[in-house]
């Protein structure tokens, strides 16, 4: 029987039920299976920590220019941010945002780990099958932990700028120089800093324990969010030593990566991002 190209109507009805089928497929599996049902988690030791940045450096020199795209928007939103932020008198908050990145750091590495897990079986990466997490069964439950993780990355902000509002403010600073002045001669200043980090480790301890195999073993098995969370948390558990490593390390190589207008994170955020998948490889069985 000869077949006709068909109508947009009938394009239409056909994305629709494809979209629909995809919808049901991610909703079912978001639950998936309990708690009782974890991935085992491994040892790991600061070896494992080598190990997964050499295989990220060599994920990143393989599909270096691919990456390097994928990432590109990283530092121009920051940077955007920045020049916001200073439009709108909120310089205190500057470094809370580039501190923040390391929050946000796993959802911008999602495609970085399609990359990644596509090279491990022997397929030639290209930046367009980043794109193919969109297609996941578990991109539902992707999303969802990406926008908690915003959630969290906002409340920082609240909490930092509140932290400034009860020292150097609640006036806004007068001027850059001002400011790095009053945070580094002045007792208010010095609280600031302290209270400061000591609350922002906080924040960043609680995206590292929910998120460092999280998004990784969604994308690699059919798990629901419940149980990547808790297979996270158990990684930092059974390892927390290796894991505050990891995360010192992630941290002190995006406030590098920062200090360039943001342009060392082109590099910094693919090498990371490659790391975290083959990190990911040696922490879950």
């Amino acid at each position: 029987m000869a077949k006709t190209i068909g109508n947009p109507l009938s394009w239409l009805l056909q994305g629709a039920e494809t979209t629909g089928h995809h919808i049901s497929e991610t909703v079912g599996e978001m639950g998936s299976e309990g708690v009782r049902d974890l991935p085992q988690a491994r040892d790991l030791s600061m070896d494992d920590i080598i190990h997964s940045l050499a295989a990220g450096l060599e994920d990143f020199a393989a599909c270096r220019s691919d990456a390097m795209f994928l990432v590109l928007f990283y530092p121009l939103i920051g940077i955007a941010l920045i020049v916001m932020s200073l439009s709108m008198n909120l310089l205190p908050l500057i470094v809370p945002m580039i501190m923040g990145f390391a929050i946000l750091g796993p959802v911008a590495a999602i495609g970085l780990y399609e990359m990644s897990k596509r090279r491990e079986e022997g397929l030639e990466p290209r930046w367009v099958d980043a794109f193919s997490v969109i297609r996941s069964p578990s991109f539902g439950a992707i999303l969802v932990l990406g926008l908690y993780l915003a959630a969290l990355f906002v409340i920082w902000l609240v909490a930092a700028d509140m932290i400034y509002s009860r020292t150097l403010g609640p006036e806004p600073p007068a001027s850059i120089a001002s400011f790095a002045t009053d945070v580094l001669t002045t007792r208010a200043g010095w609280i600031m800093a302290i209270a400061g980090g000591a609350v922002g480790a906080v924040f960043a301890f609680a995206a590292l324990a929910m998120s460092i195999v999280s998004f990784p073993l969604l994308l690699d098995r059919h798990v629901g969010l419940p149980v990547a969370v808790a297979t996270s948390i158990r990684v930092m558990r059974k390892n927390p030593v290796v894991c505050m490593t990891w995360g010192a390390l992630v941290g002190s190589a995006l406030v590098i990566g920062a200090i360039p207008f943001l342009a060392g994170l082109i590099i910094v955020v693919p090498v990371l991002g490659h790391a975290t998948w083959h990190l990911y490889r040696r922490a879950v069985q």
